[in-house]
């Protein structure tokens, strides 16, 4: 018997009908072992010695998996065909040595990029050993990435607050989303003109813009007020109205657009990030399901090539299949007489591997829509078109540009017009938004927008007619955040994480809360910027893109056998230590954490200071050195320490404000504290959710005050106050409690009418309630001398 290892139980199931009843077929579910989760996982003084453990969820299937081993023959380690994969199958054959299990059995790794039935045979059919390689770099990876987590973390912990994380590549795409914040807080909108004209030729009407003024070309901040615009716009109605407007020169030329490669990991996420709106993570997630295999009736099959790739090559068969069915379909006029080949800009392309592309032409979108689910079916839809149209003719333009003389005033139209369309029958590739704002703001027409923009018949010396012009104001743009698109866009350009790592970096990112998704667009927090303000002024070299880029390098120079692994890691740990141990001895917490003076408090001569606290940003008013106790203040959603005014920040101070009393007569008022907004009525608290404790009327304080009075009152079947025991209602039904104890109220029993001793019985029957288990000790912080 042979024993075959897979990652995925669906992988599993598409290449079991491929390998015959003498292959068994088991999935791993992912990785198996990993560090051990505490101090001296990675050891640099003992050659980087790391010291593994099984992680718990596997632990049941890794004994199955060597259950069916004891009785297998050979063993093909046929895990994906990267780093993790080849780490994945390494930690299982050390599971198994570890065993003494391996003596005169065959142990094979196997790697296909396309879960098909040709694929998968050759594969087997030509088996390799381990890469030791491959191995020794996802190592290099893991162990980088815990060394900086596990040393720069808990510096964090004590300079700004505890739970707060660091990471290789996270930190600088978090630098990214805060810079990008910083220069659009900075910006400054600049206010210019632009000249649009509508024009009529033998009753087409067209429009044309202000080119040039007196000889010279008209440039974007040429006109800033209003007061020129209008008199430019006045001049040249004055200049057509003696001179007319006369066509002075006609340009027509034919342009070329080229299609776009096919998908790379990047570019997949970007255009479904664009046109389908998916996160990173659910491309990839969906993408996983269609290499992986689906169901179209007859078994499973693969329907795209692996997913984790930054090549842009295809194999010949694939080429030859895509040829064929452009030839078939859209007829030979569509075909170029050679195939097209594509280079890749990544200088570490693993070129082994392929781009993405369906694993035949021939599934067309239509033909698998039954078997797929919405998601399914776009992502793929998005994949075969692009693999498809990267094998056809360009598209062709007709441009026409049209320069039209009125006075001393040149106005310029243009046209475009799809002449043959070519690959565009298909697919036609997305726009990145940060280079559309650039076009719009310059006022470049691309020929290659979708809407053709056509002009009349236009000749030298045409006279036309004038008949409005239009004098309209625009203010510069900052630049936009980044979305899940172009911050993918910008990690690749800067050579930051993999292909494989993009998803994660943005999913830590917000798990940590260091950003938001808003509008999908990434803002910052105040926790983000102050890990980024912290990071860049302490370990500025550690968060630079090209040293992070760098890196990724040797750890690709290692997977090719060209660098050792230890060399690099000693290179990497010895400066980075000695900084960590130089700023958790000079730099203090006060330092760190250095408020912003916003002036002084009118009413008591006061400073007036905001910084980031433990609990979220707030303003305070005094100082710890003062007579009587510093005043605080919770900033309000949407305020941030660097941009909050003074005035801003005094009216914080106007909490708690007093509403009165409620009908039984207990005071009132409403204010901020450390879980968010709320109503204080007596000695009690009813949370707010989306209203503000600075204009929340008198009226609905009350409807809140009285929700949580029936609330509580429903809550509560019976209390035994000399006892301490109360019967409440839970979220998953009634429950004794004594405030120590939780017991679960039999569903046969009334919880009202239960009597004392009964209540008794049940807590003293409950289990305890289990501890937390404790945090280690956080070895004392060396005080600044």
């Amino acid at each position: 018997m042979n024993l075959v290892i897979v990652e995925s139980p669906a992988k599993s199931k598409t290449i079991r009908k491929y390998l015959g009843k003498d292959f068994e077929i088991m999935a791993s579910y992912g990785h198996i072992r990993d560090l051990v989760p505490e101090t001296g996982a990675v050891n640099p003084d003992d050659g980087f010695r790391m010291n593994y453990e099984l992680i718990k969820r596997s632990a049941k299937q890794v004994n199955r998996i060597i259950a069916a081993f004891r009785k297998a023959d050979n063993l093909y380690l046929a895990t994906d065909p990267d780093r993790e994969g080849e780490a994945i199958s390494w930690h299982l054959r050390e599971i198994l040595r570890e065993k003494k299990l391996l003596d005169g059995k065959g142990i094979y790794r196997v790697v296909f990029h396309e879960v098909t039935r040709r694929a998968v045979l050759e594969a087997f059919e030509h088996p390799r050993d381990l890469s030791s390689d491959l191995i020794d770099a996802q190592q290099a990876r893991r162990a980088l990435d815990y060394l900086v987590g596990f040393n720069l973390s808990p510096l964090l912990w004590r300079k700004l607050q505890s739970g707060l994380s660091a990471g290789r590549v996270q930190s600088p795409a978090l630098r990214m989303i805060v810079e990008r914040e910083m220069e659009i807080e900075a910006f400054k909108a600049r206010e210019y003109w632009t000249i649009q004209a509508l024009l009529d030729k033998d009753g087409e009407k067209f429009q044309a813009r202000l080119y040039s003024m007196a000889g010279k070309k008209f440039a974007q901040f040429d006109i800033t007020d209003e007061k020129t615009a209008h008199a430019a716009r006045d001049g040249i109605l004055a200049a057509a109205k003696s001179d007319g407007a006369i066509v002075a020169k006609v340009e027509k030329k034919q342009r070329r657009r080229n299609p776009a490669p096919p998908f790379i990991t990047s570019t997949l996420q970007q255009d479904a990030a664009r046109k389908l709106g998916f996160s990173a993570s659910r491309t990839m997630r969906v993408a996983q399901q269609l290499y992986e295999g689906v169901d179209l009736g007859d078994g499973m099959v693969g329907l795209i090539t692996y997913m984790r790739t930054d090549s842009v090559a295809l194999a010949a068969d694939a080429v030859r299949e895509i040829r064929e069915y452009i030839a078939k379909t859209y007829g030979g006029k569509n075909l170029p007489d050679k195939p097209r080949a594509y280079k890749t800009r990544s200088k570490n392309a693993q070129e082994a591997h392929e781009a993405i592309r369906p694993t035949s032409a021939a599934l067309t979108p239509d033909e698998v829509r039954s078997a797929l689910d919405r998601d399914q079916l776009r992502l793929y839809d998005l994949v075969w078109k692009r693999a498809v149209a990267c094998q056809m003719t360009h598209a062709t333009f007709d441009t026409v540009t049209a320069d039209i003389g009125c006075g001393e005033y040149v106005l310029r139209a243009t046209g475009s017009t799809i002449r043959d369309p070519g690959f565009m029958l298909v697919y036609t590739e997305s726009v990145d938004e940060d280079a559309r704002k650039k076009d719009e703001e310059s006022g470049k027409s691309n020929f290659l927008d979708k809407t053709e923009r056509r002009l009349p018949a236009l000749e030298p010396d045409d006279a036309l007619a004038l008949k409005k012009v239009e004098a309209e104001q625009h203010f510069t743009e900052p630049p936009p955040r980044y979305g899940e698109a172009n911050l993918v866009k910008a990690l690749e350009e800067y050579g930051i994480g993999r292909p494989s790592t993009y998803a994660s970096i943005i999913a830590t990112l917000q798990a940590r809360e260091y950003v938001v998704l808003e509008s999908k667009r990434f803002h910052p927090t105040e926790i983000g910027r102050a890990v980024h303000k912290f990071l860049t002024e302490h370990f500025e070299r550690y968060v630079d893109y090209d040293f992070t880029a760098h890196f990724e390098d040797e750890l690709d120079e290692i997977s090719r056998g060209e660098r050792g692994w230890v060399t690099v890691m000693e290179e990497f740990w010895k400066p980075f230590k000695e900084l960590l141990e130089h700023k958790d001895e000079n730099v203090s917490r006060d330092e760190t954490l250095q408020a912003r003076e916003l002036g002084t408090d009118p009413r008591s001569g006061k400073p007036i200071r905001v910084r980031l606290g433990r609990y979220g940003p707030f303003a305070q008013i005094g100082t710890r050195d003062d007579e009587e106790k510093p005043r605080f203040a919770s900033l309000r959603p949407g305020q941030k320490v660097g941009t909050i005014t003074l005035e801003e920040a005094l009216k914080l101070f106007e909490l708690p404000r007093d509403l009165g009393e409620t009908p039984e007569g207990e005071p009132m008022s409403a204010n901020f504290g450390r879980f968010g907004p709320y109503i204080k009525y007596a000695e009690k608290y009813a949370s707010l959710k989306d209203e503000d404790p600075h204009t929340i009327t008198r009226e609905r304080a009350l409807e809140v005050v009285a929700a949580k009075k029936k609330f509580e009152a429903e809550r509560i079947f019976r209390t035994f106050d000399d006892e301490g025991i109360q019967v409440l209602r839970g979220r998953y039904g009634p429950y004794v409690t004594d405030g120590k104890k939780n017991a679960t109220v039999p569903k046969d029993r009334d919880a009202a009418a239960l009597t004392l001793e009964e209540c008794r019985k049940l807590l003293d029957e409950a289990p305890d309630r289990k501890r937390r288990r404790a945090a280690p000790k956080k070895k004392a912080a060396r005080k600044k001398t």
